[in-house]
């Protein structure tokens, strides 16, 4: 999961981002975010992920460990 933080960063329109920022905080988090995740995971990783999923990850950290979870 070479450049993770990286990538979640410029779908959040972000410089960086870290391992503990709340997913929610984040100005550009909005429902086609998530869309965005969803797709990035399925194209980069393979991983089908829900909107819930990805909402209850809560963290960078957590989206992470989700995707791992599944791979």
């Amino acid at each position: 999961m070479e450049n993770f933080e990286t990538s979640i960063a410029e779908l959040l329109e972000e410089e960086a981002v870290g391992l503990s920022d709340e997913l929610q905080s984040f100005e550009a988090w909005d429902s086609l975010t998530v869309l965005s995740i969803i797709a990035f995971c399925d194209s980069e990783y393979s991983v089908p992920l829900s909107a819930e999923e990805i909402e209850g990850s809560g963290t960078v950290s957590g989206l992470k460990d989700l995707i791992e979870s599944k791979m």
